[in-house]
C-alpha cells in the first residue's frame, strides 16, 4: 500500500500508515532519533485508571474562552512538569495529511489521522514529549499532543463525533489520499485516564504491508480546548500506552 505524510509524521510521530514510502522492507530508519518505533509498549510506571469516556467524578470548572495560539502555546506542557519527559514544539505541522474515509462515518476518525481534528479549531499547538530515561531505546516512549481550541460547541461537537465514529467504525475502513489508499483494521474504544470534563481513548489499527500497527488516540476536552495525545507502535502489535502522568499534567494546565 502506498502511504502519506501527515502532520505528525514530519516528525516521525504520526502514522507511519500515512507516510510515504515507510514500510518495513525499505531499508530507512524514519523514526525520531534514528529508532525504529515512537511508543514504548507499554511505559512503566504509567498505568492509566480505566475510566472509559467521561471525566473524573471531581469535575473541574472551566471559564470555556476560546484561547488564541499564543494561549495555547502557553498552556501546552513544558520540560520539567512532568518528570522524566522533554516536551518540545513538533517541527513540519505545515504540512497536514489529506486521507478521506470511504465511509462518512468514520471521516472524524480520518481528520484525526491527518492532525486536522474536526470541527476546524480556532487555533492549534503541537508539542512532542519523550522519555528521557529511555533515551537511545528502540522502544522509547514519545507522545504527540496536538492541542486545539474551538469555537463555542466546537470541542463538545469534536468529542462527541469522534466517540459516535469509533462505534460505527468498529470493523475498520479505507481512506484515499493523493498518494494512494490505506486501510483500518479495526477501532474500539480504550480505558481512559480520567482527566478534564471529558476523557476519551480509542486504538485504530492499521495495515502496513500486511503488519497490524496499533496505533492509540486520548482525547481531553476542558472548556473549548481539546488535547488529543497520539501513540504507535511500529515494533509489534501490543498497543502503545499514553502516560497518564502527561494526561492528568496536561489536563491540570487547561483553563
Amino acid at each position: 500500500m502506498r502511504v502519506r505524510t501527515t502532520v505528525v509524521a514530519a516528525s516521525t510521530l504520526v502514522l507511519c500508515l500515512a507516510a510515504a514510502g515507510c514500510g518495513p522492507d525499505d531499508g530507512e530508519d524514519r523514526s525520531a532519533g534514528g529508532k525504529a518505533t515512537v511508543s514504548r509498549t507499554p511505559a512503566s510506571g504509567s498505568t492509566a485508571t480505566a475510566t472509559p469516556g467521561a471525566g473524573s467524578a471531581a469535575t473541574p470548572s472551566s471559564d470555556g474562552r476560546t484561547l488564541t495560539e499564543a494561549e495555547l502555546a502557553k498552556v501546552a506542557l513544558t520540560t520539567g512538569e512532568v518528570k522524566g519527559y522533554e516536551v518540545a514544539p513538533l517541527e513540519g505541522t505545515d504540512e497536514r495529511g489529506t486521507e478521506k474515509a470511504g465511509t462518512e462515518a468514520c471521516r472524524p476518525i480520518a481528520a484525526i489521522i491527518n492532525g486536522s481534528p474536526e470541527p476546524a479549531p480556532a487555533a492549534t499547538v503541537f508539542r512532542t514529549a519523550m522519555d528521557t530515561a529511555e533515551e537511545g531505546k528502540d522502544d522509547q516512549t514519545v507522545v504527540t499532543e496536538i492541542l486545539t481550541s474551538h469555537p463555542k460547541g466546537g470541542a463538545e461537537e469534536l468529542l462527541r463525533s469522534v466517540r459516535e465514529a469509533v462505534g460505527a467504525c468498529a470493523d475498520g475502513f479505507r481512506t484515499t489520499s493523493e498518494d494512494g489508499p490505506s486501510t483500518y483494521t479495526g477501532v474500539k474504544t480504550l480505558p481512559a485516564t480520567e482527566a478534564g470534563q471529558e476523557s476519551f481513548a480509542y486504538q485504530v489499527t492499521g495495515s502496513l504491508e500486511g503488519v497490524e500497527v496499533p496505533l492509540v488516540f486520548h482525547l481531553v476536552r476542558t472548556g473549548s480546548t481539546v488535547v488529543t495525545f497520539y501513540a504507535a507502535n511500529f515494533l509489534t502489535t501490543t498497543a502503545p500506552e499514553i502516560p497518564a502522568a502527561l494526561v492528568t499534567a496536561q489536563a491540570a494546565k487547561l483553563p
